[in-house]
């Protein structure tokens, strides 16, 4: 059953869709708390957003560009807003469509099974799904997400573009200029600090699915993935 998120701050909208989607054999969930948008992105794994844009805190586009650092989940927005610079706006942060209100059910029904069909259905592109895998660690860099044996933890996409540079060069070192031009080169200019930060943060992700040490520091060099795990299953 597919799964659809519904990140709408009117109670009566969300449960009005989410009472029409699951009508049509959908599996939806509505969003409660709008400060943590991107932990329940991350616990249902939704194939499909639905995403207003006036929301506490943080607007619509904000959440649609931060999804699209983890998915390519299609995402419908859904708002009053009938500009078209709002619609300009929703395209360009990285939505699919957009749907104004009010809105008429079958409507929203026609255009959530026609994104569906496009992302993953008749008319999505079907190619083999691209898997990086050592040693039992297995990186899926399409879905953002990293497994090893029955654990798996998301992926941000700096993070995934880090662990699969690490494997590309297996066993080999990663240099840290190679790794700052790779993921940064859109930037001019990028604190080495950064490096360090994300590198961090592949450690806990690593650690997360029971790989501690997976990623050596090489002392003026860079960094490259240890396989020192499997000593660890042996023991």
């Amino acid at each position: 059953m597919q799964k659809i998120l519904i990140i709408e701050d009117d109670p009566k909208i969300a449960e009005h869709l989410q009472q029409y989607i699951n009508k049509y054999g959908f599996e939806s969930f509505i969003v409660d708390d709008f400060d943590r948008v991107i932990e329940d992105f991350q616990k249902r794994k939704p194939d499909l957003v639905l995403l207003d844009i006036n929301l506490p805190s943080y607007d619509g586009y904000y959440w649609c560009r931060q999804i699209r650092k983890q998915s390519i989940c299609p995402v419908i927005f859904i708002s009053a807003r009938v500009g078209e610079m709002d619609q300009v706006m929703a395209l360009e942060n990285g939505g699919d469509d957009f749907i104004t209100k009010p809105f008429h059910p079958e409507i929203v029904i026609a255009k959530i099974r026609s994104q569906l069909r496009r992302a993953y259905g008749e008319y999505a592109v079907q190619a083999q799904e691209h898997v990086l895998e050592l040693e039992g660690l297995k990186l899926f860099p399409e879905r953002l997400e990293l497994t090893y044996k029955e654990e798996s933890v998301p992926l941000s996409k700096k993070e995934a573009e880090l662990i699969e540079s690490l494997i590309d060069r297996y066993p080999r070192v990663a240099g840290r200029e190679d790794l700052l031009e790779k993921l940064w080169d859109d930037q001019v200019y990028v604190d080495e600090n950064t490096l360090n930060v994300n590198i961090t943060r592949v450690r806990k992700k690593m650690e997360s699915v029971g790989l501690k040490g997976a990623v050596e520091t090489v002392r003026g060099a860079g960094y490259r993935l240890t396989i020192s795990w499997l000593k660890d299953d042996d023991q």
